[in-house]
């Protein structure tokens, strides 16, 4: 079987948080091709108020849908998922959606302090979906929410190459830092998708070691599983598209996409033409 008979997979977020689990995904399913979508006309995500949201990100899908009939969608954003991934499944009952949600259940499992906090956007941070999983599986610890309103675009720049300030990421983590009667805070689950690109600089900077919570594998996994294995097939060949909805990715959102093996559409989601794209040489 050929990568051409197999449907890709898609891979969505607000930005470029989302390859963290691109590359996961990839080492689990090396016969097929993959498609990246980055709402960066949208992003950040973070202070969109949600009906308008919802709503965005619906459309979206409408077309991307229609376009590239793809295997499943995997939305590799806590903020998106925890808003519209009810929704998405309303609205699209025929696709199997795999979500992005806080790693607060393994967290919980994990900590011996009993301390532990949630690095994410404030708009995962306000949701309802973020507190029902800690009463649901942390009710017996102390969990600190830290909704961050910059670190995903400081991330975003981190990963093209800018240099960031270290007083300025410190100000960002510095309340996951918890001590109490005796304990300090072990974990922090880092329930954005861009953050992990910032974790060796997290731990460097950290008052003391934690263990930082990446879902990226444990996401990948899931869409593993919900993926049919073929008993043989032909390696791949060639680049996997990135599309931006704003159809303008800078230069160095261009270099850095080619570095993950993927290639920019030049046009906005809905208006590329077939066969127009841009690779950086």
């Amino acid at each position: 079987m050929t990568a051409s008979e197999l449907k890709p997979i898609l891979v969505f977020d607000s930005g470029i948080g989302g390859l963290t689990v691109l590359r996961e995904a990839r080492v689990l399913m090396p016969e097929r091709h993959f498609i990246y979508v980055a709402d960066d006309a949208g992003f950040p995500y973070g202070g969109w108020e949600e009906a308008a949201l919802k709503e965005r990100v619906i459309a979206l899908f409408g077309r991307l849908l229609s376009e590239h009939d793809p295997e499943i969608c995997v939305i590799a954003c806590n903020t998106a998922f925890t808003l519209v991934g009810a929704d998405l499944r309303a609205a699209f009952p025929q696709m199997t959606f795999v979500g992005t949600v806080p790693a607060i259940k393994p967290a919980a499992e994990r900590t011996r302090s009993g301390l532990v906090s949630v690095l994410a956007t404030p708009g995962t941070v306000k949701r309802a979906y973020t507190r029902d999983l800690i009463q649901s599986f942390a009710s017996q610890c102390h969990v600190r929410l830290v909704g961050s309103e910059n670190l995903a675009k400081m991330a975003e720049a981190y990963i093209r190459g800018e240099k960031l300030d270290d007083e300025t990421v410190l100000a960002e983590i510095a309340p996951c830092f918890v001590e109490m009667d005796g304990r300090k805070t072990d974990i922090v689950v880092l329930a954005c998708t861009h953050y992990p690109f910032m974790a060796n600089v997290f731990r460097r900077l950290a008052p003391w070691p934690v263990d930082w919570l990446d879902p990226a594998e444990a996401i990948a996994r899931r869409a593993r599983s919900l993926v049919p294995q073929p008993n043989g097939f032909e390696p791949l060949n060639g680049q996997d598209p990135a599309i931006f909805t704003s159809g303008k990715p800078d230069f160095a959102t261009r270099r850095l996409m080619q570095g993950f093996g993927l290639t920019v559409a030049l046009d906005a989601i809905g208006e590329k033409r077939a066969g127009h794209a841009e690779a950086i040489g």
